[in-house]
């Protein structure tokens, strides 16, 4: 299994989801803004860490502020992957005070969630001491893969699937509708595809099984620090191994150390928690 190449996002990457989310959030119009702050209020806006995280998705949040007014000027103090501290200002953001007030919550909706991911990322990786390979999954919320996956990677971690055809990776239920590991394996095996192949096993009997047909990466779903260990020791020079299932930072000082190549955290993006932070505003001319 290869690391997926770190490239950073494209505005082509975030723009339509930046346009979509700004008109779910606006409706027909900031009524409560537009309804209390005259028009020609020019005002400077600045985005406050609340709590140490990696920052992730500061060019979307300045996105947004842009999609609402071309003319807004932006001063960056920080970039993705930079460790903040509390207090720390990341960027400033200059102009009229109805778009800033407009576009400050859906631009923290995205900095906070992107920035928890890379946060919580960067975690399991300083637990992993280096010693097996932090994976994602795709357990992401929809239509938002790109951008959270983008910040596993900022995090320190690696990208498993993005997607269903980017490799064979063969679950329990693929097993069940199949007719068991063997014809699972033979049916993709007879596609003569490229791609390696990967297989979820829950015991030690499926893991010589899948072994005995030639798999290429081996799944343990759930399995004991002894199961995960024996089952290295008889898939060296067969299979590489990935860990899922019950993983937390407090198991992976152990999950490390039984040898296995990789462990995947569906965690890293379905529960990773929004880094606090806020838009404070200062009046410049009214």
């Amino acid at each position: 299994m290869s690391d997926v190449k770190f490239e950073p996002l494209v505005p082509l990457d975030y723009q339509g989801l930046v346009r979509q989310a700004l008109d779910e959030d606006r409706g027909d119009g900031d009524i409560t803004s537009e309804g209390c702050i005259p028009a020609s209020t020019l005002a400077r806006a600045r985005i406050l860490v609340k709590s140490e995280c990696v920052l992730a998705g500061l060019d979307v949040a300045i996105d947004v502020f842009r999609q609402v007014d071309a003319a807004t000027q932006v001063i960056q103090h920080r970039q993705d992957g930079c460790k903040c501290k509390v207090g720390e200002i990341v960027a400033e953001v200059t102009g009229l005070g109805l778009a800033l007030l407009t576009a400050e919550r859906t631009a923290l909706n995205f900095l906070q969630r992107l920035s928890g991911i890379a946060t919580l990322t960067r975690r399991f990786v300083d637990a992993s001491g280096g010693r097996i390979v932090v994976l994602d999954t795709r357990k992401t919320t929809p239509t938002l893969r790109t951008l959270e996956k983008y910040a596993v990677r900022i995090g320190g971690g690696t990208n498993h699937r993005f997607c269903l055809n980017d490799r064979v990776l063969i679950k329990d239920n693929h097993v069940e509708l199949a007719g068991g590991i063997e014809s699972a394996l033979q049916n993709i095996r007879s596609q003569k595809s490229d791609h390696s192949v990967e297989i979820e096993v829950q015991n030690l009997d499926q893991v010589d099984v899948a072994l005995a047909a030639g798999v290429d990466i081996l799944l343990l779903d759930n399995m004991s620090i002894d199961q995960i260990k024996e089952a290295v020791l008889r898939s060296r020079g067969r299979a590489a191994v990935e860990i899922s299932g019950g993983v937390t930072l407090k198991r992976m000082e152990d999950l490390a150390d039984t040898g296995a190549e990789y462990v995947s955290v569906g965690a890293l993006t379905h529960s990773a928690p929004a880094v606090d932070m806020s838009v404070e505003m200062e009046t410049l001319r009214s």
